[in-house]
């Protein structure tokens, strides 16, 4: 059956919205160019663009309703239905399910009670496989609001979403300090991060994927990308890596594919050993 029209948001927020919308608008040449960022925009007031939040922006922008629809649902960053505080996202692409990450997304599954896409009943995390996050070296590679935690395992992931529905303070191994997703929604859509720090934060590569550009650059090889997991210091000390020495996928704490448990999953050594 045909649905009534959308209903419009509360007065005052209908002016917090406009004034904002403005602000974002005056940055393009052409107002259709804003779409995006008022998609992010309204998500970050309900966290998932609603059927009011594409009224919104198709009378801001002078669009039609199927216009923003057709965008909406294009790109997955924009959510469909209600979903949680923390949007937990396993990647299952090649790498990172060969190195685990498909057993963490399956223990994930089982751990919260819900399948791809779902949230819990709580509403803190919605759980979803998602592809690749161009961070291999790190595999298996869990992301919370699109902030990275490398090198998981299906305890270290379970931990981490207890951590998340407690309310315990949670850190990503790089990059900025957590915030909600409709924090990150209001982030996306080009408003200042009032994070401390998370400016000044940095989610950079891993020394792995850093050896290719080097060889480019002509620099000497390293004649290893990391130090494994208990070797010892030349002081006879044990190997702690500090933040600037992440450990990479090749020292990752799941050591066998769930798939084929009897054989290792990472190389031995590095090409040249």
């Amino acid at each position: 059956m045909p649905q009534l029209p959308a209903p419009d948001y509360p007065a005052d927020v209908r002016a917090r919205l406009d004034a904002d919308a403005r602000e974002v608008i005056a940055r393009y040449p052409d107002s259709r160019s804003a779409l995006l960022p008022l998609l992010h925009l309204v998500q970050s007031e309900e966290g998932h663009v609603t059927r009011t939040g594409v009224r919104f922006c198709a009378e801001t922008l002078d669009l039609t309703t199927a216009e923003v629809t057709a965008v909406s649902t294009f790109y997955s960053m924009y959510r469909r239905k209600p979903s949680g505080d923390y949007q937990v996202g396993v990647c299952t692409n090649t790498l990172c399910a060969v190195m685990g990450g498909d057993a963490i997304f399956d223990e994930l599954k089982q751990h919260l009670g819900v399948g791809n896409n779902e949230t819990t009943e709580d509403g803190k995390v919605t759980l979803e496989h998602i592809e690749c996050n161009a961070a291999c070296d790190f595999a298996p590679v869990v992301m919370v609001n699109w902030e990275f935690f490398d090198d998981q395992t299906p305890e270290s992931a379970k931990r981490l979403v207890d951590d998340l529905r407690a309310g315990r303070p949670v850190r990503p191994t790089r990059g900025a300090p957590l915030c909600t997703y409709k924090e990150t929604a209001r982030i996306l859509a080009g408003f200042p991060d009032q994070r401390p720090g998370a400016v000044e934060a940095t989610g950079g590569a891993g020394p792995a994927s850093l050896t290719g550009l080097r060889l480019a650059k002509g620099e000497a090889p390293q004649h290893r990308v990391v130090h494994p997991r208990g070797e010892a210091r030349q002081d006879g000390s044990p190997h702690d890596p500090s933040p600037s020495e992440h450990l990479s996928s090749h020292d990752a704490p799941q050591q066998t594919s769930a798939s084929d448990p009897a054989h290792p999953a990472g190389p031995e050594a590095e090409e040249g050993e």
